[in-house]
Order: structure tokens, then sequence, then C-alpha cells
């Protein structure tokens, strides 16, 4: 089905070749990624990449804090077409005003600085981009990390909130020539198997492994060409769980259709890798053996087929169950109980979002319903459309009609299920999602307070043949249904008249509409001669996400205030974090102003003269995983520590460059250990970093520190900050990009 080759390849004449008459230097410049990238480059280096985008997207839990930053280091208008989508907070139940409160924000920031309002259920983010502001071969940035518009021809980035306001503030997105890998589609599905199934499988393959980290996925091949557009957008979108920087496809007659249907013809252009085209690595796709699967969880690699999962259900569970337990002590995990009467049983269906509630996976799912029932048991099913227009043409195809009289229920645009704000499951509860991801508690479980809920992932068609079966979890390749492809017409006055667009038309003196939960970012100090940290949380799972960092869900109504989102910080992971990191700010708040905390110098009299040392050393929290930063782009899972007073992540490796770069961004120092390291340590202990300033400044890797542990012992210890460009350097010495800004403004 896949097969993953660590070796290179050519692609001449649209075939695998494993030698061509030209070099792998010269056939690297014919692939997609490369002349799209070098396009939008404006340094003269093709292996440093200085990149400006053509359009941005942002949400309701990400555009204020990225408005008020850009604001602070002298915002005057929005310099590209910049979209400000409400899909996230859009319950508007939680806190009061609040939620809506950042509505009005946004679009009084749409007026002021001229940019692009989408009000609140109108579209989600990755839709709206979709349908108004992809073009092929263009590059969009967004704050979310599932912005990935590669089949549509666009090069798509999600990053953390400061990389938006640099390019607000007419700077650039840098980072070194990405590997470029070729995903090599033939075959074609079978009946049932949908874009998640593909998808899933796609990421199970390559996740645990890295193969794709921080690379360009290239999608071609000639099992392209049967691929309905919504069918590789759901592909697409997915990519993100691989942990890749971007991704491409190759366009044809499909994809131009798609800019025709959606009144935008000329965006579209032909895109095929050139002959020669070469490839760091390569992934060879089978359409036609993919089967339906299933995410377990707690992430999308751990997924079957299943068929595999239904014959092997008690081992698998058992597994998940002992992995749940693990992780959350307090909750009682059970989910063996889902095995009876003949098959594995779930409570709810979600089909939603950007991957999920796409137009043809809720019409094939209406398909499979049509006649049916989904019972008047547990089992419930929510379809959520992604937008406004794909919501009327369900309603206009009659969709809508099926899906409803079978007992399914039919929700407004909103991306709540992904992330914890809307179909929360009971306790213990199953549920089966096409959605983007199934983290730990992502779904909005407490498990702190004793909540456990389960989600799997599972596409559209899969999830309606087991509606259709009352609950009792079926792939939909073994439900006899005939699907009936339907055209798309796309009304295009759906966003004509409720779409605020003042892209070029700033009002300069219109005033920004800022509720009494919008607040300013507290100030940071730069960074000092030496770093002392404490260590507030150790994680040592293998894997640790942003949504464990700063959780979603709730949580998302206060992103607009920093002080009051950060008391959520690890919340769901370590509860005691918040106040160790609290304890550390405050012995760094009296030596700031003047005093001397007996506990600091005491530490500091361990590796020297603790008076000397103290006026000239940091003091604040510090964070130890594994392998943090996997999903989200939230900038929060950064900003939340530095808001508590942290200085430092220690890892043996970031998962992902968007959470490194937050770090950054927020003068989080973002320290690594060699491998072969053990980091024994835990909370309390501390770190002490000599010379940290002028080893950031003279570009220093190897970074030698001391461990205070608690007993007394005092253990060597090196850290590594790799490959930091100039300006990475001069935000970490200002102590934030937002000091970077205004110390080059003022």
């Amino acid at each position: 089905m896949i097969t993953l080759h660590d070796d290179g390849v050519f692609l001449v004449d649209g075939a695998l070749c494993a030698a061509a008459p030209i070099s792998p230097e010269e056939g690297r410049r014919r692939t997609m990624a490369w002349n799209i990238l070098q396009s939008h480059n404006v340094s003269h280096d093709p292996e440093q990449l200085h990149i400006r985008f053509d359009a941005m997207v942002s949400h309701d839990i990400t555009y204020v804090g990225i408005i008020q930053q850009a604001r602070s280091s002298g915002l005057k208008e929005f310099p590209l077409p910049y979209a400000l989508t409400n899909c996230h907070n859009s319950l508007c139940a939680v806190g009061g005003t609040i939620n809506e409160d950042d509505h009005v924000f946004g679009l009084s920031a749409a007026k002021k600085y001229g940019g692009i309002y989408v009000p609140a259920n109108q579209s989600v983010i990755h839709s709206y981009a979709r349908e108004q502001l992809a073009g092929c071969g263009k590059m969009i940035l967004g704050s979310d990390s599932h912005t990935r518009y590669g089949a549509l021809g666009t090069m798509a980035v999600g990053e953390g909130g400061p990389e938006l306001c640099k390019q607000l503030l007419k700077n650039t997105w840098d980072v070194k020539y990405p590997k470029v890998v070729l995903v090599y589609l033939t075959g074609a599905p079978k009946r049932g198997v949908g874009p998640h199934d593909v998808a899933i499988a796609l990421v199970k393959a390559t996740f645990e492994s890295g193969f794709a980290n921080n690379c360009v996925l290239e999608f071609a091949g000639p099992g392209i060409a049967d691929l309905p557009i919504d069918f590789r957008n759901g592909i697409d979108v997915m990519t993100t769980e691989t942990t890749c920087l971007s991704s491409i496809w190759e366009t044809d007659a499909v994809t131009e259709d798609f800019y025709k249907t959606h009144h935008r013809a000329g965006e579209f252009a032909p895109l095929r890798p050139g002959d020669g085209a070469y490839y760091d690595r390569y992934i060879e796709l089978d359409l036609s053996r993919v089967e339906s699967m299933i995410a377990l969880p707690f992430h999308p690699s751990n997924a079957w087929t299943i068929h595999e999962f239904l014959e092997n259900a008690p081992e698998i569970l058992a597994q998940v169950e002992a992995d749940a337990r693990a992780r959350f002590p307090k909750a009682h995990v059970k989910l063996a109980d889902k095995i009876h009467d003949g098959g594995v049983w779930a409570d709810q269906g979600v089909i939603a979002g950007c991957a999920g509630g796409l137009f043809d996976n809720i019409t094939e799912s209406a398909d499979i319903l049509r006649g049916g029932s989904c019972g008047n048991g547990y089992f419930s099913l929510d379809v959520y459309p992604t937008s406004v227009p794909v919501s009327l043409e369900l309603t206009k195809t009659g969709a809508t009609a099926d899906l409803l009289s079978c007992g399914a229920l039919m929700k407004p645009s909103f991306c709540g299920p992904c992330f914890g704000a809307g179909d929360v499951p009971a306790n213990n509860g199953l549920s089966l999602r096409h959605t983007t991801r199934n983290f730990p508690n992502r779904e909005g479980s407490k498990p702190a307070e004793g909540q456990f809920a389960g989600v799997c992932l599972m596409d559209a068609r899969s999830i309606a043949a087991t509606a259709r079966n009352g609950g009792k979890i079926t792939a939909a390749t073994d439900v006899a249904y005939a699907p009936v492809h339907r055209p798309y017409h796309f009304d295009q006055g759906v966003y004509d008249r409720r779409v605020y667009n003042g892209f070029g038309k700033p009002e300069r003196d219109a005033e920004l509409i800022l509720g009494p939960n919008i607040t300013d970012w507290p100030k940071v100090a730069p960074l000092s001669e030496n770093l002392l940290v404490e260590l507030a949380a150790v994680l040592r799972d293998p894997v640790t996400t942003t949504d464990e960092l700063i959780p979603s869900g709730e949580t998302s109504s206060y992103r607009s205030n920093p002080l009051r989102l950060a008391e959520f910080t690890l919340s769901r992971r370590d509860a005691a974090y918040v106040g160790r990191a609290k304890a550390a700010a405050a012995l760094e708040a009296q030596r700031l102003s003047g005093g001397a905390p007996e506990a600091l110098k005491g530490l500091l009299d361990r590796v020297g003269d603790g008076a000397a040392l103290l006026r000239s050393t940091q003091f604040g929290s510090c964070v130890f995983a594994n392998k943090p930063g996997d999903g989200s782009a939230r900038e929060q899972a950064a900003s939340c520590q530095k808001v508590l007073g942290g200085f430092a992540n220690i890892c043996y490796e970031f998962a992902t460059k968007r959470y490194r770069s937050n770090c950054i961004n927020w003068g989080i120092l973002p320290f690594t250990i060699d491998q072969s390291s053990p980091f024994p340590y835990g909370p309390g202990d501390c770190v002490f970093v000599p010379g940290i300033r002028q080893a950031i400044a003279s570009g220093a890797e190897d970074i030698p520190a001391t461990v205070l542990q608690k007993d007394g012992t005092t253990v060597p210890l090196l850290l590594h900050v790799k490959g930091l460009t100039d300006d990475e350097k001069q935000i970490i010495l200002d102590g934030c990009l937002m000091n970077y800004y205004a110390k080059r403004t003022n």
C-alpha cells in the first residue's frame, strides 16, 4: 500500500527513475517546490530562504494576539491580504462577552488596517482560504498548523503568530531550503475508501520515523488524475500530521475546474515537476490498496485498518486503556465494554472541519445513510459543513434533508469538535471523528477531574456506515451503496453580502474596539549575562503536544488575555507547573527590585560568588520534554511559559519547526541535549548557564552548563543551540520578537 524509500529518485517522463542524464543538484531545481519557494525568496541565497507570502489567514484564537503584537511594533496597515475568520471561538458560551468581544475587535482591525473579516460560522479558516485566497504558484501563511492548500497548487505553511507578525511588518519567514519528498500516487481508491483513509495510512507510515519531518511533500503520479478535488484537499490537509513543512500537488483539469467553479479561473496555472526532477526521498502510495482505516487514541498514526481493529479489538483497546491509565491516573478508563453483541460500538460520530466537512464527504455520507437510521440509542451523528456556501449547496442537492431524516444533526461551520469546544463526548465515551487530530484530551475531557473520552479518527464514509448500524463500527467498504456524483455549485454572493473585504482600503482613523479581556502583552526583559532556570515541569513522554503545553477547548476564550490564559499552562499534564513557575518568577521580581533572595544567592554560591552573580543572572522557569511541540501552531504554547517567567526549553529534539520558532520568538532559549545524554533530573532541580548572552551573540552552538540538584549534587551538562539565524539571535538577546521590533522602531 505505502512504501518509503530513503534514497533519492528522479522523475523522468512521469516515471520513477534511479538515474537521469542530469545531476541531483540540477534535478532539485526542477521540482515544483523549488520553483515556488524561489519565486517567493527575497534573499540572494537559494539555500537560505527569506520568504514573503501572498496572503495570510488567522482565526479568532490567534488573530487578536498577532495584531496586538504587530500594533505594538508599529503596524500601519496590512501589506497583504489577511483574512480573519471566526471559526474557533464561535460558541460565545464561555466567559461572558469575551468571545464576541474578540470578533468585534477583529472587524474593527480589518477596517482600520485593511483586512478581510469573515463573521462567525460563515466558514472555517481553511475552507475560506481554499475558496477565496488560494492560487496556483502562490504561498499562504496561516496561524493554524493545518494551513495546507497544496492540492490547489498553493504552498501553505502553518506557523505561530509571531511569524505572521513579521509578515505584517514587511519582514520575512526565514528557513533553510527544505528537503523535498515525492509522494508518488498510483491506482484508484475502491468504493467506500475516502481521503481520511489515505491520509491516516500516510501518517501511520511516516510519523514515528520522522520520514517527512520539516520536509515538503510533493504529490505527483498517475493516481492523481482520478481523484476529485475534495479528495485531494482531504488528504492534503492531513499532511500536517506527518510533521512536514508544506505540500504541493500537480495541477490539472480537475484543479482548473475548482477555480472556475469558484469564479477565480485566473488563479489556475498548470503545475508539474520538470522532467528529471530529483527528490531527496520518496513514497510510493498505491491508492487501490488502501483500506478503510481507524486511528486509535492518542495520535493519528496509531492506526489500523478497520478490519484489523475489529479482529483484534480486545488487545488493541486493552493497550489504549493501559496508555490512558498511565497518562491519566485519576480517570477510570473503560473501553473494553464497547465490545459486545458481535461488534465494537461507538457512542458518537462527528464529521467536521477542514478535513471532514467537505462537500463530497457529506454527500457520500448521505448516500450511505439514505433511507436508514442512526437509531435512538446512545449513538449520535453530527455534521458540520465547512462553509455557508457548502451548506447551501448541500441543502439544494437534498443531502441535508437525507441526513436529517436519518437522525443526523446538521450544525454550522465551526472547528470546535476538532479541539474540544464542541461535541465533547460523555465520560468513557468513544467518539468517531472525521477531524484532524485525536491527541490526549483534545476532544475536551478533563482527565485531572476524573473524566476520560476516547477519539478515533475515521473517514466520513465509514462513520456514516457505522451510523447506519446504530453505532456498530463498520467499514464503508463493507456496505452496499451507490455513490452519486453531484457537481458542486459555489454561490459567491454568500460572501459578497456578508464578508467585509477591506484589503487595500485601510481606515486609519478607525478606532480599535477592545473588550475588557483584550490586554496588552506584559513587558519582557532582555536576556541577561547569565541564566539560572528551575525545572518547573519534566515530561518523559516520547512526544509532548502543544495541546498538552496549553490546552485547547474552553481555554480558547482567554487567548486575548495573556495573563489569564497562562493560568492554564500544562494544566492537563502537570497541574503543579503554574505554581512552580510563579514561585520562580516571584524570586526574579524580588531580584530585579534590588532584593537579594537567599534562595537564589544560595544556589549561585554553588557555582561562584553568589552575591556578584546575583546582579547578572536572570532566574526563571524551564520545561524539559523529550520531544515537545507536535501539533498545533498556537504560539501560546510558548508565550504562556514566557508570561509565567519561563526562559528555556530543554529537549532532545523539537517535534516541529513551528514550535521551536514560537519559543525563539518569545525569547525562550531552545536548548537541546545529545540523544545519548541521560536527563534524570526533576522539578526543583536548577540549571545554571554562565555567559549565555555572549554565547548567543557569538553564535556558539555548544554551551556548557551546570545542573544544581536539590540534594546538593552538581553535575555538568552540555547544552546546544543549533542553527540560529542572525535575526533569531537578536530576538533572543532582546527578550522576544516584540522587543526586537520595538527597539528598531523607537
